[in-house]
């Protein structure tokens, strides 16, 4: 990127609260005049990163630089930077103007630049001729472009938008979006925004970063993040997908749900798992079988407004969401068909759960704070180990007391025949596990590992 073109540098940038690692190593350069959105669940660090650049907290390592200057010790009213909130914290005791007018008069500015500047931005976010309302007889759209004229008013470099539709309804979301992406255009200035809604990423922005757990997964325009996801949880995260265990064949040749296809991914290697990301609106449904990769069986079909999404169990009793606008009945058995390029071959995150440990004993092994009966081994107490555990080797409670860790459902990643789900515990170790059964975020378990699947390896200087 040239550097002349960028006007936020963020290096490094970290930030705990009550010891736990909200924001993780951020790099992010954000160019001038470009429309950036932080996009991610809720918890993931993206609010808290548009507050440190804003100023309102200090990060506890790393650097903000705008055009080439560290914001360290600047205070949030010196930074070039405005800030619209979901909540628009407007005066209720001031009308329109006053509200817009609030900064500059605090500023000292002349009247007549005051009256100005006021009246260029009412007519911008289309409010001309309500500069003597009381803010609280605006309707909700409304107070949110008086929130966003009031910001633009002081002619910042950057806007920071938190969310700023989150309060609006379905329609009037949409009708202001189009506004801010209009507004965006006509500005010509930086828009940073914060959102969890994918629809309003894809359709505003001109690059989306999306973040999960204080760490950015992956920065791109919307139509690289939608098609060329480069990992599980943005495929899952951003639209619909169907996400699928495969094994890499060979170049440009995918085993997945029992058959072979044809894709255009190259460079993974032979006979490698993968995980293969397939769009819904990708899939190919038809009513007769010749000329079809592979048959399934229709078990759901509900129409969405401009299509239909139907469940399919194919031949190989793997799950498909698709999406066509024909439907088809309950019951049918159809033809599907993918062609190469709507196949997303991705390489696995991990194929087991792998920690490091320490033998407290000849059978017992600590991991994870916590102690586990192994397979009798030779190794002294105090003898370093890798651990490793099969997915599918671990065993989920509902009765938390009959794990020898406790730990929460923190995603949850259907694969077409099974569950792949993050437990998270208390101490922020994270375990992967493959299942049939079927948990709700946030649900307590006890997390159980027999003796015999628990594996390990004696680690030395040679494989550390």
């Amino acid at each position: 990127m040239d550097q002349n073109n960028v006007i936020i540098q963020i290096e490094h940038l970290s930030k705990i609260y009550e010891n736990y690692l909200v924001l993780n190593d951020i790099n992010l350069s954000i160019k001038k005049g470009e429309f950036v959105t932080l996009l991610g669940p809720s918890g993931c660090g993206k609010t808290t990163l548009l507050r440190l650049l804003a100023g309102f907290i200090a990060p506890d390592a790393g650097n903000i630089m705008m055009e080439g200057n560290n914001l360290a010790n600047i205070p949030p009213y010196k930074r070039q930077l405005n800030t619209v909130f979901q909540r628009y914290a407007l005066f209720p005791h001031l009308d329109v103007y006053d509200n817009i007018a609030f900064g500059l008069k605090l500023n000292k500015m002349p009247e007549h630049e005051i009256e100005k500047r006021v009246s260029k931005v009412l007519k911008m976010v289309s409010m001309t001729d309500y500069e003597d309302r009381d803010v609280n007889s605006l309707s909700g759209g409304q107070q949110q472009r008086v929130a966003i004229a009031r910001a633009i008013v002081n002619q910042p470099k950057v806007l920071l938008l938190d969310e700023p539709l989150a309060a609006l309804d379905l329609k009037m979301r949409k009708d202001m979006q189009i506004e801010l992406k209009e507004m965006h255009r006509k500005l010509g200035i930086t828009f940073i925004y914060v959102t969890h809604d994918q629809e309003e990423a894809l359709t505003l922005s001109d690059t989306i970063v999306v973040m999960n757990k204080g760490v950015i997964q992956q920065i791109g325009t919307p139509t690289d993040i939608y098609n060329e996801p480069c990992n599980s949880f943005v495929a899952d995260f951003i639209g619909e997908s169907n996400i699928l265990n495969g094994r890499m064949i060979a170049d440009c040749k995918v085993e997945c749900m029992g058959h072979e296809f044809n894709c255009v991914d190259e460079g993974f290697g032979e006979n490698v798992p993968v995980d293969v990301v397939i769009r819904p609106e990708d899939i190919y449904i038809m009513n007769k079988i010749e000329g079809a990769q592979f048959t399934g069986i229709v078990k759901s079909c509900t129409f969405k407004g401009v299509h239909y999404e139907m469940f399919v169990d194919t031949d190989s009793h793997n799950e498909l969401m698709v999406q066509d606008y024909n439907a088809f009945e309950v019951g049918s058995t159809v033809g599907l068909f993918i062609k190469p390029f709507d196949i997303q071959v991705m390489k696995k995150e991990r194929t087991c759960n792998t920690f490091e440990g320490v033998m407290t004993s000849e059978k017992t092994v600590e991991f994870c704070h916590g102690e586990f009966y192994c397979a009798d081994t030779d190794w002294a107490a105090g003898t370093r180990v890798k651990v490793e555990i099969n997915f599918d080797k671990v065993d989920l409670r509902d009765d938390r007391d009959e794990g020898t860790l406790v730990g929460e459902v923190s995603f949850i990643l259907y694969k077409g025949n099974h569950y792949h789900i993050t437990i998270t515990t208390d101490d922020n170790d994270n375990f992967y596990v493959d299942t049939n059964d079927i948990w709700d975020k946030w649900d307590m378990v006890g997390i159980r590992i027999q003796p015999e699947d628990i594996h390990l390896t004696k680690l030395t200087a040679d494989n550390e």
